[in-house]
């Protein structure tokens, strides 16, 4: 690609050495902690544990050492277990961590270089296209049809198309390109991006004990006062029996260490353990081995919609065609007039589709017609995604001079183009309505024609006729039903918090069997809520819609203030 035209030169040498002295490299770094060392001081803190070196001692003490071998060989087993799981779990989280790209390509020196990520520094023009990932934060200078996945940041898995201008400019590290080619100026690097910080305020997080944990600590501390209670009863009589000041000690603390349950610890680890293990077995990385104490303790479970409930990918569910002024299922394709929107929905779609919803046009054009055309046209011209609402459109011709102008986009941009009667349009509207309430996501497909072959500088200079609507919807996973149903059964409730609109959500949870999916209330609603508010809305409430990872984390708090034990699971990063 030739960039003399952009009039970027990039940095020069000395700009990029001042530019990383300045503010370090392109790394994600967090703290660094030694798995054993962590582990270590885990068990050490235990009661029960000290409890226990304290009772193998005494065995010692008092010559019973056939008590302390096996009771020391009994802590020695539950180090072993608790050690050995934790390192799997750590080697296996740091394998999921390498998903950095490790190359990206900038201007420099008014050049385009390739480089390692990690040497991008602030200032820096870095050029992006279709398949690549975004290696740090920067500004949009230039754009070309280029859109965007940042599901790992929002959870949601649609592309945002994005340009140069003001209110849309922003890219961000991790996140996807889908389509097109941009140059962006770098603004942010390694833990001031978006994605660091979200990583970093993960570590502000203070970890918690567990409820069973919590029982056992308040079980110990009760059997430590009463076992104290009757060492100073047992020591002051036999001292006062046998004057012998060692030997009355050690048989008050022989008697006093026998109420207490040594096994506790030993069966727990074992337990905790065999869990973790056949979790794994299952394909499921478990951090620490009390996380499996949780999930069976877990009253509420928030869960992520989009690829967490439905299977992240669109598929084609219901057509409108104006002239007839009905709505067809995706499978009725037999009608003339849905074979004729399909077929210019596809045209109007890449050639080689990339977008899920493009690919889903493509497979229905495939089974809906016999003889494939498409081999017959060359794209004469394309019109990229561009207007707000934003449309598309591609000129195709065959060997015989016949065109095919075809368009797709947002059906706003669709009708602002289009020749249509004052009935037209409320049929339309009405259609609209309708589908947008099931929850499906909407395009609009129109087509037009144009004798010369200089075509206008716009694709909204062309006059367009109002073909129909095609309408998509995320599935849900096919056992997501019977995986509800458990939980109810095992008397969990569950919440969704998503990032997408109320009515797509509340028409998934309809088909999953979500209960109470007739309310719902927005991420900007809930951040005005008091805290009394707040706290009986998280409890009645089970759709939360446009979420974003603070107003999620105010949901978790508020269900924790009130006793629940809560789950999160989600497959974004601001699930975190």
């Amino acid at each position: 690609m030739s960039i003399s035209h952009l009039n970027l030169k990039g940095l020069n040498d000395a700009e990029i050495i001042a530019s990383r002295n300045a503010n370090g490299e392109n790394k994600l770094e967090f703290k660094k902690e030694n798995g054993f060392v962590i582990g270590m001081k885990s068990i050490a803190s235990d009661p029960m544990v000290i409890l226990l070196f304290v009772a193998a001692i005494i065995y010692f003490i008092s010559d019973k050492t056939s008590d302390g071998i096996f009771l020391s060989s009994a802590i020695l087993f539950e180090i072993t277990i608790s050690l050995y799981q934790d390192s799997r779990s750590r080697n296996a989280l740091e394998k999921l961590k390498q998903i950095s790209q490790p190359a990206c390509k900038v201007i420099r020196n008014a050049k385009i270089t390739d480089i390692k990520s990690e040497e991008l520094v602030i200032g820096d023009f870095l050029m992006i296209e279709e398949g690549s990932l975004i290696n740090a934060d920067g500004e949009i200078v230039h754009a070309n049809d280029f859109n965007v996945n940042e599901s790992i940041l929002t959870g949601e898995s649609f592309e945002v198309s994005k340009s140069k201008e003001v209110d849309n400019n922003q890219i961000y590290k991790g996140t996807t390109v889908v389509s097109g080619l941009a140059i962006a100026k770098i603004t942010a690097i390694g833990n001031n991006t978006k994605l660091g910080k979200i990583g970093k305020s993960l570590e502000a997080i203070e970890e918690e004990k567990t409820p069973l944990e919590l029982q056992i600590t308040n079980f110990v501390k009760r059997m430590v006062m009463i076992g104290a209670v009757i060492f100073a009863l047992v020591w002051f009589i036999q001292y006062k029996h046998s004057h012998d000041l060692i030997e009355s000690l050690l048989k008050a603390l022989t008697l006093a260490m026998s109420i207490m349950p040594e096994e506790i610890p030993v069966a727990f680890t074992t337990f905790m353990a065999l869990g973790a293990w056949r979790l794994m077995k299952m394909g499921i990385v478990v951090k620490q081995m009390k996380t499996v104490e949780t999930l069976g303790s877990a009253t509420v479970i928030c869960t992520d919609k989009t690829g967490t409930l439905t299977e992240n990918k669109m598929s084609l569910a219901k057509l409108f065609v104006l002239s007839n002024n009905s709505l067809f299922d995706a499978n009725k394709v037999e009608v003339i007039e849905v074979k004729n929107l399909i077929r210019l929905a596809t045209f109007a779609s890449e050639p080689i589709p990339f977008d899920p919803m493009e690919i889903e046009l493509h497979k229905a054009y495939k089974n809906s017609n016999n003889i494939d055309e498409r081999i017959n046209y060359k794209l004469k011209n394309e019109y990229p995604l561009s207007g707000t609402p934003p449309m598309m459109t591609h000129i195709f011709e065959n060997t015989a001079g016949n065109k095919i102008i075809a368009a797709k986009g947002a059906p706003e941009a669709i009708m602002k183009v289009a020749i249509l009667k004052d009935d037209e349009t409320e049929k339309i509207s009405a259609a609209i309505k309708t589908l947008a309430n099931e929850g499906y996501r909407l395009l609009a497909v129109g087509e037009a024609t144009y004798e010369s072959d200089k075509f206008p500088a716009t694709q909204q200079e062309f006059q367009f006729t109002f073909v129909g609507l095609v309408a998509f919807y995320d599935p849900p996973k096919t056992n997501i039903n019977k995986v509800l149903s458990d939980f109810y059964g095992a008397g969990i409730d569950i919440k969704i918090i998503t990032g997408d609109n109320a009515e797509t959500t509340i028409s998934i949870a309809k088909q999953i069997g979500l209960r109470g999916f007739e309310k719902s209330i927005s991420g900007d609603e809930l951040m005005k809520l008091t805290d009394t508010e707040l706290r009986k809305t998280v409890l009645e409430t089970n759709i939360f819609t446009r979420m974003f990872p603070d107003a999620k984390l105010k949901i978790i708090n508020a269900l924790k203030a009130q006793n629940q034990i809560v789950a999160m699971t989600g497959d974004g990063v601001n699930d975190g």
